[in-house]
């Protein structure tokens, strides 16, 4: 089977030099997961991954588990979601 990993690099609006990223995303959108970084380096701040369950598998309903670490801002995570959603969807 055919996976697309996703690389996505995050600056946020201070960071005028764009050295290096504030967040890093990194998946496999075929099977619904990432995992976001804080910058280059190995710190997890935020996961996410597709539930599997029995109304996702007959009603092909999607759910996720996101886990967010503590001190990182729940809202930017999910947007960050939305946007990798975005990029990747086949509309």
């Amino acid at each position: 089977m055919f996976q697309v990993k996703t690389k996505l690099d995050v600056f946020l609006a201070n960071n005028i030099t764009e050295e290096v990223c504030d967040f890093k995303v990194k998946g496999t959108w075929s099977d619904r997961s990432c995992v976001i970084y804080a910058g280059e380096s190995s710190n997890i701040v935020a996961q996410m991954h597709k539930k599997k369950s029995v109304q996702s598998v007959l009603l092909g309903k999607d759910k996720f588990m996101v886990t967010v670490y503590p001190h990182v801002d729940h809202a930017f995570i999910v947007a960050l979601i939305v946007i990798l959603d975005e990029i990747n969807s086949d509309d």
